[in-house]
């Protein structure tokens, strides 16, 4: 019986164990979440089994909570280490952030001027509309 060599690095790994390597996710916990709830991609597929297993070349995209992610894997992980070390594991394809996207707090927020008035515009404006409530009888 042959055993197979234990020291060779892995060519697939495991979906879960990769976000977390690749410091894209905080932790595995999170990661496990995250593709059993259906926001991750595999080449174009949604995956749900964060026991899913993903080699070097594979495009992964990542539906986060501020923002979408895609990524090319060029290695495997083998520990989570600094960032300097995680950023090696794959390659940016995320397109730049175009300007018609808008965040919650930027959907929340408003240019001055625009929207519902405050109490004190709408103050400002009754101070000039002629007094319409008072009737000479």
């Amino acid at each position: 019986m042959e055993k197979q060599p234990t020291s060779a690095p892995a060519s697939r790994q495991r979906l879960d164990k990769w976000l977390f390597f690749a410091r894209l996710i905080k932790s595995r916990s999170l990661a496990q979440k995250a593709i059993e709830s259906g926001h991750v991609a595999v080449n174009g597929a949604r995956v749900t089994q964060s026991s899913a297993q993903i080699k070097a070349g594979d495009t992964l995209e990542l539906s986060l909570e501020r923002r979408d992610i895609v990524v090319r894997v060029l290695l495997p992980g083998i520990r989570r280490g600094p960032y300097e070390e995680a950023r090696l594991l794959y390659e940016d394809l995320t397109p730049p952030a175009s300007s018609q996207r808008l965040t919650a707090f930027e959907q929340a927020t408003r240019e001055r001027g625009a929207g519902r008035p405050t109490k004190r515009e709408r103050r400002e404006m009754d101070r000039l509309k002629p007094d319409l409530g008072e009737h000479d009888d």
